[in-house]
């Protein structure tokens, strides 16, 4: 039921604070777009439309043009759970894009990040 209340958040509202996250650390909007597009296969106009349609979590993946092939290759710890070994398949989206915009925040490298 936890899970719920998550898929429902509008990713609008979350969205500044992935941006916020990332800019106190000497990040810029552009590459957390850049980081979320490369996750869902958005390109820039698809994501503000996303954004600007209020769209839950649930919504903003199952929308996604498609989600990338190296995204399996993201691990580690996010909000203490490791994200390969989350089960459901929504929330591990979701704790991947946590896990992309956290290294971001951390100063890892774009390469890096981006699995390349």
């Amino acid at each position: 039921m936890k899970n719920e209340r998550v898929y429902k958040m509008a990713f609008s509202s979350v969205y500044p604070l992935l941006v916020r996250k990332a800019e106190r650390k000497g990040r810029t909007k552009l590459e957390v777009d850049t980081v979320i597009c490369w996750l869902t296969g958005y390109d820039a106009s698809g994501l503000q439309a996303q954004i600007e349609k209020n769209v839950d979590y649930e919504t903003f993946f199952s929308e996604a043009p498609q989600l990338n092939p190296n995204a399996a290759k993201i691990s580690g710890v996010i909000c203490g759970y490791r994200v390969e070994a989350i089960e459901d398949p929504l929330m591990q989206k979701i704790r991947w894009l946590d896990k992309l915009v956290d290294e971001l925040a951390k100063g890892r490298k774009m390469e890096k990040i981006l699995r390349s």
